[in-house]
């Protein structure tokens, strides 16, 4: 029984996609799985959202969405927008943790970064990592700025008294350049350990599920259920 929460650096770095290949892993080892999405912002009632992105990807059928806000903004400020209560924190946790005694693996879904506000007391996904004494996965965009977000989210992670469960890199160029590869080293001295991952960009464009879980697996360390390589990976460049 595990619990892991993923957030990102910000938004768009691929946190669903890893959440979907880290939750296709723990099924193709024949471990029951479950996803959380706390809250799904940006989105009219009606439309796909992440949770049905994981579905589709991963296979997973045990999910759920706690809140769904129309404006593209953070938890907390788009329930003010829309004029309905935020979504509680209190039950994410209980569900999580009523899920995690039939499931080998919870993953929560987090939405923006690690810091964003959820509700109007401030609450935030490491305030729910906490509760859940659950440790966080990292995703982060590669390129310019990285290594200073990473940086400021591992610190926060400390301050939290929150464990690490590695960085990911959500979004890989198939042609990466200096600013892409240069900043490897640094997010791997940062966490002060190799990536935990590296998955390729257009991953979650994939119609296969079991072509998203080969590629899954690939990018994916072996303490995420994968056989990703960084040593290898970064003899790949060439």
């Amino acid at each position: 029984m595990s619990v892991l929460v993923v957030t990102g650096t910000g938004t768009g770095v691929g946190k669903t996609v890893v959440t979907a290949a880290v939750s296709a892993l723990a099924l193709g080892r024949g471990s029951a799985a479950a996803v959380v999405k706390p809250a799904q912002t940006g989105l009219a009632d009606g439309e796909p959202g992440d949770v049905d992105e994981v579905i589709r990807l991963s296979g997973v059928t045990t999910t759920f969405e706690l809140a769904r806000f129309p404006g593209p903004l953070p938890p907390a400020a788009a329930a003010r927008a829309a004029g309905a209560p935020p979504v509680s924190l209190s039950t994410a946790a209980g569900l999580v943790r009523e899920l995690a005694e039939s499931n080998r693996l919870v993953v929560v879904d987090g939405t923006g970064g690690l810091l964003d506000r959820y509700d109007e007391e401030g609450g935030t996904l490491a305030d729910l990592a906490r509760a859940l004494r659950a440790q966080v996965l990292v995703v982060v965009r590669p390129g310019r700025d990285t290594v200073n977000h990473t940086a400021l989210t591992l610190e926060s992670l400390a301050h939290h008294g929150l464990d690490l469960a590695g960085i990911v890199i959500g979004r890989w160029p198939a042609a990466p350049g200096p600013a892409e590869r240069c900043g490897v080293p640094d997010l791997e001295m940062l966490a002060a350990r190799p990536l935990a991952g590296a998955l390729p960009e257009g991953l979650g464009g994939l119609r296969g599920r079991r072509e998203f879980a080969e590629a899954a697996r690939a990018g994916l360390g072996a303490t995420l259920g994968g056989a990703f390589d960084p040593a290898a990976f970064r003899q790949g460049w060439g």
